[in-house]
């Protein structure tokens, strides 16, 4: 049995004011998904601009489902998501990331409207004020250049186009693209992939069925699951063969250690956070790095979730993130549950893990029956800087 090492904060109080400097806040990291966090995504720029987020590049669904499959590539949706979350860059880029082609268009006639954008000639283009008007039709004329023939543009995400064509420039990283486009946007943050594998997800189901893909699995573009998860794994492709090697990179090793405050977030459960903690490297780094880890739990409704209390959940992480480790390492991997009464946590099986929880209250009646995402960004402050003022 392992006693709980870290006191339990109190994170009760007012709601802290803005900070006067926001580029020295704290290095809080998050493992996500691309949406859940938007709200909290632009709640805590008002406070720090150095927040983490290592999003998973394993959706097969939506637009990203035909770039993965032209290109052999990452999903890039989740990463374009949260870079536009917290840009503070003008409205012109934002508009033009999240603008779609539309799903019942003539192909050939997209094929032009691409080349429009390309060019410039277009008003979305034309709008995008320089230096980063230029870098957008650069890299909208790269993804023509690389853009197999017949390649159907119908319900493609702009802001996915430009993804992928910087991915591609970049010898197959993200890395580049998402720094050239953090600068020149305002993004108020940091984003990049927890790893550039081009791999997928499998769910392994009670009743002994195998679901493989993304997609299957949220309850979005499928019928909801109607067994529990029993595991989930990483395959090569949709076919399910074994997924070779997949471990983190130094870079994200590097965020991870700098961490003040490590966050595993409400969102899907299986997709947006237990996906980010199969690649190898992930458990020993959060259990090297000595800052608090938490665990958010949903209080929406979450068909990834069947059978699952927010008191598995949390076993079910520190699980996933104690797999990493050397057999009988004594570390820590997850501090605390940060949990309003509405979740209702039970602390009984957390304790011989050492884990606590940590009360809070996070439901507004603005937000009800949902987190707030004010009192979610406070307490998450006050966890990343305990005694410290916020502004």
């Amino acid at each position: 049995m392992r006693t709980h090492i870290l006191p339990v904060p109190r994170l009760d109080g007012p709601l802290p004011a803005p900070a006067a400097e926001p580029a020295r806040g704290p290095r809080i990291l998050f493992f996500s998904g691309g949406t859940a966090l938007r709200g909290l995504s632009r709640r805590l720029i008002r406070h720090t601009h150095n927040s983490v987020h290592l999003v998973t590049p394993f959706d097969s669904g939506g637009s990203s489902a035909a770039l993965r499959q032209a290109f052999a590539m990452p999903a890039p949706g989740d990463l374009r998501n949260r870079l536009m979350a917290l840009a503070e860059g003008g409205p012109q880029i934002i508009e033009l990331f999240a603008t779609r082609f539309p799903k019942g268009a003539d192909p050939a006639g997209l094929d032009a409207e691409l080349a429009e954008l390309a060019t410039g000639t277009h008003p979305l283009t034309a709008r995008v004020p320089e230096p980063l008007g230029g870098v957008v039709r650069h890299y909208l004329g790269v993804f023509l250049e690389h853009m197999p023939r017949g390649f159907d543009l119908r319900g493609a995400s702009i802001g996915n186009l430009i993804l992928t064509a910087g991915y591609l420039e970049a010898h197959r990283r993200f890395g580049p693209v998402v720094f050239t486009f953090a600068h020149l946007a305002g993004v108020r943050g940091t984003v990049l992939p927890t790893v550039e594998d081009d791999l997928h997800l499998a769910a392994d189901l009670a009743d002994g069925r195998t679901v493989i893909g993304q997609h299957l699995l949220t309850g979005k573009e499928a019928p909801p699951l109607t067994a529990p998860i029993r595991r989930l794994r990483l395959v090569a492709d949709l076919e399910g063969r074994p997924a070779p090697p997949c471990a983190i990179g130094a870079t994200v090793r590097r965020l991870i250690a700098g961490a003040a405050l490590i966050v595993l977030p409400m969102g899907s459960f299986y997709t947006s956070i237990m996906a980010n903690l199969l690649p190898r490297g992930v458990g020993r780094a959060v259990a090297a790095n000595p800052c608090p880890k938490v665990f958010v739990p949903n209080l929406g409704h979450d068909p990834e979730a069947l059978g699952l209390t927010p008191t598995t959940q949390t076993l079910l992480l520190d699980d996933a993130l104690r797999a990493d480790l050397p057999p009988g390492a004594a570390a820590r991997t997850l501090d605390f549950v940060l949990a309003a009464p509405e979740h209702g946590v039970d602390p009984g099986p957390l304790a011989a893990r050492g884990i606590a929880v940590c009360p809070a209250a996070l439901v507004s009646p603005a937000s009800a029956p949902l987190l707030d995402d004010a009192l979610l960004a406070a307490a998450l402050l006050r966890l990343a800087a305990p005694g410290e003022p916020s502004a």
